[in-house]
């Protein structure tokens, strides 16, 4: 199994190359118009919902031409970029950076552009603090225009509640799992009442439900200060083992990460909850759709989460230092990442914004989505990020998440493994691809 960390140094040596190759980088000889044309690539991943934004910017800037490139997933996007970086060329004029490999990235952070020298300061206050704070690196370099964040609720199928004899109206739901004071044992203990009670899954798979839990600790795979903080934790373990208990007991159906048949997991009754970030709204309408399904599926969200507010995912804009066009990157960057933007954005990939005034819009306006029983997503998800707080993340964090513990859950997920085992797994893959690497 192969560990995409490079060195910092290998990395800063071959873009150094790259810079020489292309003038330092280019730079902008003066701004794109109807008789200067610019073209622009711009990499994304997963769900974005740029497309309309592409063509509206692209309107509105005569001599702009956007070339987008989306890549399946965040995972596969940090194999792309990291690649890139180590040959010293070929990434995009604005790079999407996972938050789960921002502590990779910030590793490096001198190979992007500080966005600062484009107005960054001027325009800081349209976030939340804490998602323009994880843009920032140690020298005060903002490297990262916040797009999403991604506070958790509950997706739940209503018809399947329904069914089991479970509520299925929102807030009844919200108040099953306890409410405010929502725990994971209480969602552990409906989820055996439905699995008795239908003989059917619970959760799709244990690997989702690992990371939103984790995510909750105050700190995750790595302490605050950047050390390791797994081996060790008792509380983490813990965590691991009660989840690991009730995955024996059949509440998990062993899907496949990412992989849903193409929706049908989400339309066959295969399980009936789902952990549900903000931006994962999106990815369940692109399996509803693959499917051929649509809101008669029985879908709905609850503003609740077992364990309390947790945030997993979002994303920021970057600009690579090897870009040729750096003026308008950065401008396309801060256009894409502005209120008015995310708003747009929201509403297309059913994700929720980083910036404040756009979070409050989407909770006035309350909107009703119909392929969540018109639940008013904008304004739960608002609710949900009450309380959340950024999470260190390491440099290695999304291996650890990918490669370390979703693959010793896997084989509890397929029952050839117990819990202790699944652990002890999960701790030998640590020390071979990050303490020994």
């Amino acid at each position: 199994m192969k560990n995409f960390r490079y060195p910092a140094a290998a990395i800063a040596g071959a873009a150094a190359v790259a810079l020489l190759a292309v003038g330092c980088g280019g730079g902008d000889q003066e701004a794109a118009s109807a008789d200067n044309p610019v073209e622009l690539s711009v990499t994304t991943f997963g769900t974005f919902g740029y497309d309309d934004l592409y063509a509206e910017y692209e309107d509105a800037n005569p001599g702009i031409k956007i070339n987008p490139n989306n890549i399946d997933r965040g995972e596969n996007a940090r194999t792309d970029a990291f690649t890139k970086l180590s040959a010293g060329s070929g990434l995009s004029d604005v790079v999407a950076i996972e938050e789960g490999w921002l502590g990779s990235i910030m590793e490096v952070s001198d190979q992007f552009v500080d966005l600062n020298e484009y107005g960054a300061e001027d325009i800081k206050d349209n976030w939340v603090d804490w998602k323009y704070n994880q843009g920032t690196d140690s020298d005060g370099r903002v490297i990262g225009y916040g797009t999403d964040i991604g506070p958790q609720g509950l997706c739940y199928n209503g018809k399947l509640f329904e069914a089991a004899g479970l509520p299925s109206d929102r807030e009844a739901v919200a108040e099953l799992f306890g409410g405010k004071d929502a725990t994971w044992e209480k969602y552990f203990e409906v989820g055996q009442q439905y699995k008795d009670k239908t003989g059917l899954a619970w959760y799709d798979q244990s690997g989702f439900v690992w990371n939103s839990m984790v995510n909750q600790m105050e700190e995750g795979y790595y302490t605050a200060d950047g050390e390791l903080n797994i081996e060790d934790n008792a509380e983490m373990k813990e965590q691991f083992l009660q989840l690991a208990e009730n995955t024996e007991s059949g509440l998990s159906a062993n899907e496949k990460k990412w992989d849903w048949g193409k929706g049908k997991a989400f339309t066959d009754g295969s399980f009936a909850t789902f952990v549900c970030p903000g931006w994962m709204l999106g990815t369940i309408k692109t399996q509803l759709e693959s499917a051929g399904a649509g809101a008669e599926a029985g879908w709905d969200f609850a503003d609740v989460f077992p364990g309390g507010a947790s945030n997993w995912g979002g994303a920021f804009l970057s600009v690579p230092e090897t870009s040729e066009h750096k003026e308008e990157a950065a401008k396309l960057a801060a256009w894409l990442t502005a209120p008015e933007q995310q708003v747009k954005q929201s509403a297309a990939a059913n994700n929720f914004p980083s910036t404040l005034e756009a979070q409050e819009q989407l909770a006035a306006e309350a909107a009703p989505n119909e392929l969540f029983n018109n639940a008013p997503t904008g304004a739960i998800l608002a609710s949900r990020a009450e309380g959340v707080k950024a999470q260190f993340k390491g440099p290695e964090d999304s291996i650890i998440q990918d490669k370390v513990f979703s693959a010793a859950l896997g084989q509890l997920d397929a029952g050839t493994t117990d819990g202790e085992a699944s652990w002890n797994e999960a701790m030998k893959l640590l020390n071979e691809l990050v303490v020994n690497n």
